[in-house]
């Protein structure tokens, strides 16, 4: 998959728990873990919003684009 979701690294760097950022993002840990394992078909920008505000940091602290190789 050509975007990476970071959340765990960005967690990690707070010491923050899945538990309390899906209490204070206004998620279910088990929608978090869904975003955190790169199962996600799409995050609403009002969802990232609210990440990059409980972490404040940047959209692109949590996503990354990553070359798969795959030209067509």
């Amino acid at each position: 998959m050509p975007i990476v979701v970071r959340i765990d690294v960005e967690l990690a760097r707070r010491k923050m728990s899945v538990g309390e950022f899906a209490e204070r993002v206004g998620l279910t840990p088990a929608n978090v873990a869904v975003l955190k394992n790169g199962r996600a078909k799409a995050v609403r920008f009002s969802t990232l919003e609210a990440m990059c505000r409980v972490l404040d940091c940047q959209p692109g602290d949590l996503l990354e684009w990553v070359d798969d190789g795959d030209e067509r």
